[in-house]
């Protein structure tokens, strides 16, 4: 347990912190797997609005401070390319 005061305020910025990158975390998760499922099911239009709501998304983590620029722009890219194996599939 925390002894001094400064002690404590870090010990409930750290509660805070963890619950907020807990949350930006799984939601991550589930933006990828959005796209993930839209693909595997071969559906093209879900697959563009997932990949479209993931792009969104991850480009605000970044501006909250969650990931970093290059690490967004390279999981929208990986996803896009993803998709894009539906076009040639077609």
């Amino acid at each position: 347990m925390a002894n001094h005061k400064s002690a404590e305020k870090r010990a409930r910025q750290t509660i805070k912190r963890t619950e907020r990158n807990r949350f930006y975390r799984t939601r991550l998760k589930n933006i990828t797997k959005a796209v993930r499922v839209a693909v595997e099911a071969g559906d093209k239009e879900a697959a563009l609005n997932a990949l479209k709501e993931a792009n969104k998304s991850l480009h605000s983590f970044v501006s909250k401070g969650f990931l970093k620029k290059q690490t967004a722009s390279r999981r929208v890219g990986r996803l896009a390319k993803l998709v894009n194996t539906l076009n040639a599939a077609a």
